[in-house]
């Protein structure tokens, strides 16, 4: 290892080369990916401004050869694009590790007849649903403890990593992110390390030459299909689960590819990996809104209609499809209620007569149910197999009534939330999380088949499912089960990549029951006027909203530390370990790691003996991309950190130590799901610009007894919350559903 060390020299090279040693990338957990917040600014956009209400078909290969040579720049006002940096994003902060776990039934490897990725831009559609044997992905546990790489892996990646001059600091994430094979794909292809959280372009290539020399240069077709890739991950830290080939064509050039559209055109084709997945659909009408009767008739005459071609990772697009595929199934596949077998009743004779069995009575349930939303809830599930619930806080109840009553006929009946605090406030015994649920730790278990071993499944917190995810919890549904989607559609959509609960509700192809529970109290008012876009005073006698306004960021920060560590316990009695700082993101002097470092000095100051921690530190644990899971330093040691995390015990070993932060300060990401007695929502000058009525609704409300706003923007934030509605994706699945509604009106 002592001459691997030595071997780690700078590089000579020319400009946008790697620097002598390029920086450690931070950990996941300080690469923002456990809230979006951070990145919600910096958009890929499409040239339309929306992502709905789209045709989705793969071109063929003259459309997209066509399509390619067209390339060029993109018109002015066309959006941001994807730049050289894969995005605007705040300075001092980089989104560009991690990602959402891959789907499970994405390809491991390219090639092989039964790879979808063997036959690129023409994939098939995914079949899940149609095949009486398949095995759903989520009867595995979710999210497996990887085994610890062998020593002889690590040898090899940290030798071919000093032959290109990186530093061995990146030898176990290389391995994390590359898998075991990592040093035989870095030999052939350097610019793979672009996989590995917190490598840049320019990293890449200092690395390649390392190892090419003089062979290494910008037109390397290795080099392009790494940096699109790279482009696309990026995309989807932001929430894209594609991307306009105009965008990523824009996005290569502004990194020095030359001939960027032959390029795509070559990794589109024969010469690339099938990691990358062309689509062409229509151009949706601005605001993403689908055509007319009259502007489709209008179409029909035209026999040109404006397309745009779309690219995505290929696990995205196999898990779009797949998401798509399962709804459908669900829905096709619901009969009613299974019809209980007849019974042996002999008459006086003897003779056997079978008895006509009782049907389930929803009426009567939905009769006496405890408020109208909740009857319409009941009504719709007794008719159909997937239905979409939408409601605020005090609507969860409603749910809760439907599975009740569901069990009382006889069903086997569970509702499961996004976070174990959600699924505690629940207060049902059949409530479990989804993370328990789908790895089999919580919940009704499994069926033979693999699929979940019940009638009903009600989840919610639905705006908080990324593509990846729901599609795995859509093929644990048996053919035949009801599944209800339930949650607030003015809440902040998923971390991950896509927007699932608004392209179902924008699809129109599901039943909806709107629910009309209001949420009461003062927050809940407040909360209700942000959600329909006004910012509106509310009378709050308790002081249940108090609105602080301040001259400059400074100032701000020091009325928020205030008022957690003084005004709020002394006025309300809400200890100060029950309120939450909530801020925009985690860079700046009022991001997260600023506050928590001036919080964890306030109420539990000490030397930070166990990587930065001590006991009693307020913390969260965000084990992979998407995850944040708040909790408490019980002890800590040599082998790593024991938390509490919402009753749970946690051990993180002191390799993952990175994956833990100081949690007195969150994001609105962080904080989805949960609630907390006292919320402080802190807004410096700099988050101006980042607001959205998505991001605001979500904070406000997050506070259960008392918020505090402290803002320092001015204007922008009544701005924001009036005509700031949410930052764009770009996604398929409306496109996939609309296309699968018309092939069955056809």
């Amino acid at each position: 290892m002592e001459q691997l060390a030595k071997a780690m020299r700078a590089i000579d090279g020319g400009t946008g080369i790697l620097p002598p040693v390029p920086p450690k990338p931070r950990p996941a957990a300080e690469d923002d990916t456990d809230g979006v917040d951070d990145a919600e600014g910096a958009e890929v956009t499409d040239a339309a401004g929306g992502t709905e209400g789209t045709d989705a078909v793969r071109p063929s290969t003259e459309q997209l050869a066509e399509a390619i040579r067209a390339v060029g720049t993109p018109p002015a006002g066309a959006g941001a694009g994807v730049g050289a940096d894969g995005g605007r994003t705040r300075s001092g902060q980089d989104p560009s590790a991690g990602g959402g776990p891959t789907h499970a039934n994405a390809p491991t490897g390219p090639g092989g007849s039964d790879d979808p990725r063997s036959a690129a831009g023409n994939t098939p559609r995914s079949t899940v649903g149609t095949d009486p044997t398949r095995t759903p992905a989520a009867a595995h546990p979710a999210a497996p403890q990887a085994p610890a790489p062998q020593a002889s892996t690590l040898r090899a990646v940290a030798e071919v990593l000093a032959a290109g001059g990186a530093p061995a600091e990146l030898v176990t994430a290389t391995v994390a992110a590359l898998g075991e094979s990592a040093a035989t794909l870095l030999r052939e292809n350097p610019w793979a390390v672009l996989g590995v959280p917190g490598v840049r372009p320019e990293h890449a290539d200092g690395f390649a030459r390392g190892l090419l020399g003089g062979a290494c240069g910008p037109d390397d077709p290795r080099r392009a299909q790494a940096l699109t890739v790279w482009l696309l991950e990026r995309a989807a830290l932001r929430g894209h689960t594609a991307v306009e080939l105009t965008d990523v064509n824009t996005g290569l050039e502004k990194q020095g590819v030359p001939d960027a559209g032959t390029a795509l055109a070559a990794i589109l084709g024969e010469g690339g990996d099938g990691s990358v997945m062309p689509f062409q659909e229509e151009v949706p009408e601005p605001g993403g809104h689908r055509p007319t009767a009259n502007a489709q008739a209008d179409e029909d005459e035209d026999d040109n209609p404006p397309t745009r071609v779309l690219l995505a990772l290929d696990r995205l697009a196999l898990a779009e499809d797949s998401l798509a595929d399962g709804l459908a199934r669900l829905h096709s596949t619901f009969e009613g209620d299974p019809t209980p077998s007849p019974t042996d009743n002999p008459d006086e004779s003897g003779t056997a007569e079978e008895t006509d069995p009782a049907p389930l009575d929803w009426s009567a349930a939905a009769t006496a149910a405890p408020s109208p939303s909740a009857a319409a809830l009941l009504r719709a599930v007794a008719e159909a197999g997937l239905v979409l619930h939408t409601g605020g806080t005090a609507a969860r109840a409603e749910p809760v009534a439907l599975v009740r009553a569901a069990r009382a006929l006889g069903l086997r009946a569970w509702i499961a939330a996004a976070t174990a605090d959600g699924r505690n406030r629940l207060a049902d015994e059949h409530a479990v999380t989804l993370t328990g649920l789908l790895s089999d730790a919580e919940g009704p278990g499994r069926s033979p088949d693999g699929t979940l071993d019940l009638d009903l499944l009600v989840v919610c917190d639905a705006p908080a499912l990324d593509v990846e995810s729901a599609a795995t919890l859509v093929e644990s549904v048996a053919d035949g089960c009801r599944l209800v989607l339930s949650g607030d559609p003015a809440e902040l959509w998923s971390a991950g990549p896509g927007r699932v609960f608004a392209d179902l509700l924008a699809a129109k192809t599901f039943p909806v029951v709107v629910s009309r529970t209001p949420d009461f109290g003062p927050i809940g008012e407040l909360a209700s006027g942000v959600g329909v876009g006004e910012l509106l005073p509310v009378e709050a006698p308790d002081k249940e909203v108090v609105i602080v306004t301040a001259k400059d960021g400074t100032e701000a920060v020091h009325r928020a530390l205030q008022l957690v560590g003084d005004s709020i316990p002394r006025a309300l009695g809400i200890p100060a370990e029950q309120v939450r700082v909530l801020t925009p993101g985690h860079g700046g002097p009022a991001g997260t790691r600023a506050l928590n470092a001036a919080l964890k000095q306030r109420f539990n100051p000490g030397p930070g003996a166990f990587g930065g921690f001590d006991p009693g530190d307020l913390v969260v644990h965000s084990p992979a991309p998407g995850t944040a899971r708040p909790g408490t330093v019980r002890a800590g040691g040599p082998q790593g950190l024991l938390l509490e995390c919402e009753g749970e015990e946690v051990r993180v070993g002191r390799e993952q130590v990175g994956s833990v932060r100081h949690g007195w300060a969150l994001t609105a990401h962080q904080a989805v799901g949960r609630r907390w007695p006292g919320v402080v929502v802190l807004l410096a000058p700099d988050a101006a610009s980042e607001l959205t009525r998505q991001w605001v609704y979500t904070a406000f409300s997050r506070a259960e007894q008392h918020l505090s706003v402290v803002h320092a923007v001015g204007p922008a934030l009544a701005q924001a919350v009036a005509s700031v509605p949410a930052q764009a994706r770009t996604t398929r699945l409306r496109g996939i559903l609309a296309e699968q509604a018309a092939e069955l009106d056809d």
